[in-house]
């Protein structure tokens, strides 16, 4: 079983030839997460949301993406026994400082008022305006707009979006870099070379894991290495899932 959590913005469909790979031999599980695709009703933070997660999906492999790989991060820590593997693209442990933490919290209420302004704050920002704003950041540079699955993006809900933003935005995770030595299975952290920042994570996030975890950096690519170089991740995601499903 694999078990597959998207990034913001994004659906369960929106993992290009990743999840084509693994589908070849695995039983996978593509998830919408809270606020977004089929899920867009569902309000809910990162501790329960993981919880939800883990009963979707069960026992085997976890990849998440982004938002995604900050729920799987806490499907590890609250249920290592049904994490076979773990691979986490582009993810974090929490901001550590809480200044930092308390800013991007308000950064993220300001986005998801602009999705859906408070009572008589009138209307909102147009999905497809907020769409193409989000995906011009430079850590998304690299990613062709088809690749960036831009038709299933606007299938979300400008609600469903906020929502998340509010209840499961980096500034809303409470910092996790001093339990991640119990993460004991073995864990891929995959990040883009052009994507400072993140690099930086995965390498501390490696580090303060220990030697279950392995870092791998893909040349050329940014947020999204995953969609940028497809095949350099599935090259890594096969080291964990070889071709016999784990969840068997």
């Amino acid at each position: 079983m694999v078990v597959l959590a998207h990034g913001f913005t994004q659906t369960r469909n929106v993992w290009g030839p990743l999840a084509d790979d693994l589908a070849a031999d695995h039983e996978v599980v593509a998830l919408d997460l809270p606020g977004h695709g089929e899920s867009h009703a569902v309000e809910t933070d990162l501790v329960a949301g993981a919880e939800l997660m883990a009963e979707a999906g069960g026992r085997g492999t976890y990849i998440g993406y982004s938002m995604g790989a900050r729920y799987c991060l806490h499907v590890a820590l609250a249920h290592p026994e049904l994490v076979t593997s773990l691979v986490l693209i582009s993810g974090t442990a929490g901001i550590d400082d809480d200044g930092e933490r308390a800013a991007r919290r308000q950064a993220d209420e300001r986005l998801a008022d602009e999705l859906d302004p408070p009572a008589g704050g009138g209307p909102g920002l147009p999905l497809d305006v907020f769409l193409d704003r989000w995906l011009s950041q430079p850590l998304f540079a690299g990613l062709d707009p088809d690749a960036a699955g831009a038709a299933e993006r606007r299938a979300n809900h400008p609600a469903g979006l906020a929502s998340s933003l509010r209840h499961a935005g980096t500034g809303t995770q409470r910092p996790r870099w001093h339990e991640l030595d119990r993460l004991t299975m073995p864990v891929v952290i995959v990040t883009g070379e052009r994507d400072q920042k993140y690099c930086d994570l995965g390498r501390r996030m490696a580090r303060a894991i220990g030697p279950a975890a392995r870092h791998v950096v893909v040349p050329g690519a940014g947020h999204a290495p995953h969609l940028e170089r497809p095949s350099a991740v599935i090259a890594a995601v096969r080291e964990l899932t070889p071709g016999t499903d784990p969840g068997n």
